[in-house]
């Protein structure tokens, strides 16, 4: 590919790093023009044109497939495409995130954020391997020596300020340097990747996928800190709240062509069902007029005379644009069977305790699901959603309290770690093994147009299964599953790896879905088009039940934060509420379906009702912890931040108070 002269950045590791660019510069940082890639028969960039600017936020959507990682590899710099030309500021700093981190093993957090400072990193490295030794009681006289002679070393190079900048996004990610990258979790290491990217202090940040294994809290927090970033960002995901909140452009990849779109991913979807709209019309009458003209043409003699050569040349025109046409990629055909219909009760919990080492995961919590209940689990990394999710399956059982589980229920399980798939096995053994033929809904399909449906084509359906992408094991994973017939579907984080137009179509066939559905999901939007429950984590191992879905919890709260992330005295009173207000009584077996409970007011709006007393105490206790922390007179000498912090979280709860207070009138006049 050719590059404008003096322009091309190398990227060690995640980023490259070249001095001298400044944000005031006139020019784009970093522009395609013209650029090809294929990959076989079919272009994934078909002369694509791209212009990023310095602060701007980008959205990089499309489907799986459509060659999204490559164009972010060919931005990197870490892949040149078959032609056309890429331009760079000088000096531009680039850094990429991958979508699955890739650290060395045995190295500290310390280590790998310092690894993206290039090569000032390794001496800065070494001294603080050395000083975490000695620190640990190593006495060794060499040591020291080495020691001093690294900081001599550093000093003169003036590389402290570097150890100050990893030390402050150590700080700012809410990382431990001296822990080892192996103990970390999936979203702890995308913390360690985001903190290493940004050491080289990148003018553009490429993330490929940033919110998978990220729970809320990490979202929202990514979020808020991509907002006020001052460089330009190109990100892909397919978590549409995300994009809402960080776009403010989206960039389409499909069928090799990019088009470009101002505004967020609500604004993109509008413009996009609008140009989709047109695009088939005008195919419409493309394909009539090709239509008429062949049977024109095949009239006879008269058809080739010379005065009628501008409609056979046209006809020409028209078959060559009809086979350069690449049609819109097909969509995912999915069809949730439900089985012979489980009992009226699916799952119960009474008062059941959970705990490993003495660490409560679950603790005195009560809840029922029934026949046709969506529920959503929704929760930090670590809080204990599979725990709770095999209790409610029975694959084990709680240290106090019981379990009682329906008769007749039938489970589809996707595993988000996709455990159920045998990398060595053909993606019709996994499908259907010993034949040919699945059934469904009382219709024989045979396995390979199955899996057409879910966009394999016949040639890799004999191809194993480690040979898949991430998206393409999902999309798979989701095959298997809706092969089967099941009254229960119990799905463990089923968005990822998804593009937008199938999590889309898996919430549609979710929410029509007659039988029980229990989710865990961090995607935002999949949890409100979905569940009609949500079973939420209040820390320190106390689960509560809301009505409704994300959207709903989060009103129901009536804070900003989830009660986890609260810090201080309202982090102490929140869980102590949570687990003193009793949860919402069960069902009995014999009460009438939720459908209304009396008058106008909805199952729905009960549910809220009979949570608001316990969310009152919660807010009043949180309201009564800052009195008293105000009343200190030494608070405002010691601790002045901490003071106002107080002061205005005071007025919040006053206005969060007063809104409960009229909500619940409003639910009782309902009544």
């Amino acid at each position: 590919m050719k590059r404008g002269s003096g322009s091309a950045t190398s990227v060690v590791g995640v980023v490259g790093i070249l001095p001298g660019f400044s944000y005031g510069s006139p020019m784009a940082l970093l522009s395609l023009e013209g650029a090809e890639l294929a990959f076989g028969h079919v272009p994934l960039l078909d002369h694509v044109d791209l212009a990023i600017e310095a602060g701007e936020r980008l959205a990089l959507i499309g489907r799986n497939g459509a060659g999204k990682s490559s164009l972010i590899a060919i931005l990197a710099g870490t892949l040149d495409a078959d032609d056309g030309q890429c331009r760079r500021a000088a000096g531009l700093r680039v850094a990429l995130v991958p979508q699955e981190p890739d650290f060395p093993t045995g190295v500290s957090i310390f280590e790998a954020v310092a690894a993206g400072l290039g090569d000032s990193a390794q001496r800065l490295i070494e001294y603080h391997r050395l000083g975490q030794a000695l620190a640990e009681g190593a006495d060794d006289g060499d040591m020291l020596e080495r020691m001093s002679a690294l900081q001599q070393a550093l000093e003169h190079e003036g590389a402290w300020q570097l150890d100050h900048r990893v030390e402050k996004l150590l700080s700012a990610f809410g990382l431990d340097g001296d822990r080892g990258i192996a103990s970390l979790s999936g979203g702890q290491q995308k913390r360690v990747a985001l903190a290493r990217a940004l050491a080289g202090e990148p003018d553009l940040l490429l993330l490929d996928e940033p919110t998978n294994h990220l729970d809320l809290d990490g979202i929202t927090w990514l979020e808020d800190w991509l907002k006020s970033y001052r460089g330009a960002a190109v990100v892909v995901t397919h978590d549409r709240r995300f994009l809402d909140a960080v776009a403010k452009r989206v960039i389409e990849l499909d069928r090799g062509h990019l088009a470009s779109y101002p505004g967020n991913f609500s604004a993109y979807r509008r413009r996009k069902d609008e140009e989709l709209e047109a695009e088939a019309k005008l195919a419409a009458r493309a394909g009539k007029l090709l239509a008429e003209e062949e049977v024109w043409i095949r009239q006879g003699v008269e058809a080739r005379r010379t005065r009628a050569r501008f409609r056979v040349e046209r006809l020409e025109r028209l078959r060559q644009e009809r086979a350069a046409r690449r049609e819109r990629l097909g969509a995912v055909h999915m069809r949730a069977v439900r089985g012979e219909a489980s009992g009226r009760l699916v799952a119960e919990l009474e008062r059941v305790h959970v705990g490993f080492g003495g660490v409560p995961v679950v603790r005195d919590f009560s809840c029922r699901i029934m026949r046709g209940d969506k529920v959503g689990l929704i929760g930090p990394n670590g809080s204990g959603k599979t725990t709770l999710l095999r209790l409610l399956l029975g694959e084990i059982e709680p240290d106090a309290g019981s379990v009682r589980r329906g008769a007749r229920v039938e489970i589809a399980y996707f595993d988000q770690l996709r455990a159920q798939l045998d990398p060595a096995a053909t993606l019709a053994e996994v499908i259907s093994p010993g034949s040919e033929y699945v059934e469904i809904a009382g219709r024989r399909q045979h396995v390979i147009g199955y899996l057409g449906d879910f966009l394999f084509p016949p040639a890799r359906a004999r191809a194993p299964v480690a040979s898949l992408s991430g998206g393409e094991k999902n999309r798979l994973l989701l095959a298997r599953l809706f092969a089967r017939p099941a009254n229960l579907i119990v799905l463990d984080e089923p968005t990822n790896d998804l593009d937008i137009e199938t999590l889309e179509l898996l919430e549609a066939l979710l929410a029509d879905y007659d039988g029980s559905v229990i989710l865990v999901s961090h995607d935002r939007a999949f949890l409100d088009a979905v569940v009609t429950q949500t079973i939420a984590y209040e820390g320190g191992g106390c689960w509560r039940e809301y009505a409704g879905g994300y959207d709903d919890w989060v009103r129901a709260r009536g804070s900003a934060l989830p009660p986890w992330q609260l810090s201080g005295n309202a982090a102490k009173a929140v869980p102590r509420q949570a687990a003193a207000a009793p949860n919402p009584a069960p069902r009995r077996h014999d009460e009438p379906e939720p459908a209304t409970r009396s008058g106008k007011r909805s199952w729905k709006m009960q549910r809220e009702l009979d949570a608001l007393p316990g969310h009152i105490e919660a807010l009043e206790a949180e309201q009564a912890a800052h009195t008293t922390e105000l009343s200190d007179a030494t608070l405002y000498r010691d601790n002045p931040e901490r003071a106002r912090a107080c002061t205005a979280r005071l007025h919040e709860l006053e206005a969060e108070l007063a809104e409960c207070y009229r909500r619940w009138q409003e639910l009782e006049q309902a009544g």
